[in-house]
């Protein structure tokens, strides 16, 4: 596995036992796990839920313990919550909620803090930790400007931005592209005619 994109839904033991029906202690020991003796590219989510999981304090304890766990450059995204399925007695996560745990994961000295589920360039921007030049701006899915050298690093003072990059040709966004499970040997075989 080359990456891996990890839900922490909170940063709360009893979030986890009401909501999930799980404990947070296992997640949070796969994350050290995963940072401490694997090569695996990690990235954290967490979905925001008003009045569940985005209090200051428990967005606040859940960046310093990424940061402190983790290191500055494990990117953490905060995404917002639509309530369009289950739970349609809480409203959407509003922007500003969004906005607010991006800058407590940045004041906690993490260098990839994203917004998502929304448009917000701010919030998608990816800035050089070293120089602060604005290097990838995205908004939802569309990469609206990218400035990275085909390694990886800044253009403008060369600082190596932690990530997996390659060259960048075209654009890419909110598209869908066919898969051919045909293709995945094992995988779907058995009922194809």
């Amino acid at each position: 596995m080359d990456a891996v994109n990890v839900d922490l839904k909170a940063f709360s033991a009893d979030f986890y036992r009401r909501l999930c029906a799980g404990q947070l202690q296992p997640v949070l020991d796969t994350l050290l796990y995963l940072h401490q003796h694997t090569e695996v590219w990690m990235e954290l989510t967490t979905l925001l839920i008003p009045g569940e999981n985005d209090s200051d304090e428990e967005l606040s304890a859940m960046c310093e313990w990424i940061a402190t766990h983790l290191g500055p450059d494990v990117p953490l995204h905060f995404t917002a919550f639509h309530p369009d399925w289950k739970m349609r007695n809480k409203p959407p996560t509003p922007s500003s909620t969004l906005s607010r745990a991006r800058r407590t994961g940045l004041d906690a000295g993490l260098h990839y803090v994203y917004t998502g589920n929304v448009h917000d360039t701010d919030g998608g921007t990816t800035a050089c930790p070293h120089c602060h030049s604005t290097l990838i701006v995205r908004d939802w899915y569309d990469i609206l400007r990218y400035r990275l050298t085909d390694d990886g690093r800044c253009p403008d003072c060369q600082h190596a931005v932690a990530g997996r990059f390659g060259h960048f040709g075209q654009a890419f966004g909110n598209r869908r592209l066919p898969v051919r499970t045909r293709s995945l040997s094992g995988f779907g075989n058995r009922h194809e005619k």
